[in-house]
């Protein structure tokens, strides 16, 4: 096969594990931006997200597709109730101290871990897809006749790889409208840009970030729902998505979702790219070195304000 078809394979599953990220990351990044809580245990979120889809799409049993669609409203939903008792019951009681938050969080990181191994157990379980066709990918060339189109052997993807990549972007339209276009966006700004002032005019700050901590950890559960029929469900998943999302949203500047969004998209890019062409490990030496290049000569991010 030639470098173009494989470019373009690399692109596009790129592109599917850069959608998962940037929900993962723009969750984490919407808690910094409007608690300024760096919420360590933001990956378990996104772990216990894929856990339920596996519990409710089992339980639910039938067409794959009733499963698969309760668990994308089910799981979310009950990890962002999670969060907000988290929040209300922990990171309430020590104030949102900076300092005291990245103990809490790692404490509530470990909990629900061993929670989550105790009931669900070691094993890493697949959920099936809603709909999975292989659809051949087309390739170009140029001819004695002009142009002609070409299918490669081997050179596929499948709809549902395709169908995250639209609902990831779907999802982070609404967030960008939500903070944007709604009373609840307008209460999260103002919470954001001065806590004191947003309590002198009567904004109910406790119950913002109880929405918010919510919020986020319901993004990273989303993003896991969507990624568990590519990957499989695991107790010790939550890892990997913690540290690229602290990558993601350091290189895109704190607290900008517009700038978490473009990191995760350059970051898995360049990632699956290299990866294919190079090697991983490659890939992962390049992120980090441009994280350590951020941070010197611009430590507020690619997108972040003076503030952040």
């Amino acid at each position: 096969m030639e470098f173009g078809p494989y470019l373009m394979l690399a692109t596009l599953e790129g592109a599917v594990t850069a959608a998962v990220l940037a929900l993962t990351a723009v969750g984490l990044s919407l808690v910094f931006g409007v608690m300024r809580v760096v919420n360590v245990a933001h990956g378990e979120f996104f772990m216990l997200g894929a856990v339920l889809a596996w519990w409710v799409a089992h339980l639910a049993g039938g067409h794959a597709a009733v499963g698969f669609g309760l668990a994308l409203v089910v799981a979310p939903v009950l990890v962002g109730l999670i969060a907000a008792l988290a929040d209300v019951a922990v990171l309430k009681r020590v104030g949102y101290d900076p300092e005291r938050t990245i103990v809490a969080t790692i404490g509530i990181l470990y909990i629900i871990q061993q929670v989550t191994l105790m009931t669900y157990g070691p094993d890493a379980r697949p959920v099936e897809p809603p709909f999975n066709t292989r659809i051949p990918l087309p390739w170009f060339e140029f001819t004695d006749q002009g142009f002609a189109l070409y299918w490669p052997w081997g050179l596929s993807t499948t709809s549902y790889k395709l169908a995250v990549i639209g609902a990831s972007g779907v999802v982070l339209l609404t967030v960008r409208l939500l903070m944007t276009r709604t009373r609840i966006g307008l209460l999260m700004r103002a919470t954001q840009l001065d806590r004191e002032t947003a309590l002198a005019f009567g904004i109910p700050v406790d119950r913002v970030y109880a929405v918010v901590f919510a919020i986020g950890a319901g993004l990273a559960a989303l993003a896991a729902v969507l990624i568990v029929p590519i990957s499989q469900a695991h107790y010790l998943m939550g890892g990997d998505p913690l540290l690229l999302s602290f990558i993601v949203v350091i290189i895109g500047g704190l607290g900008s979702l517009p700038g978490t969004v473009v990191a995760a998209i350059l970051i898995r890019l360049s990632d699956g790219i290299i990866s294919v062409f190079f090697s991983p490990t490659l890939a992962k030496i390049l992120a980090t070195l441009l994280v350590a290049l951020v941070l010197v000569f611009r430590p507020q991010g690619l997108f972040g304000g003076a503030r952040a």
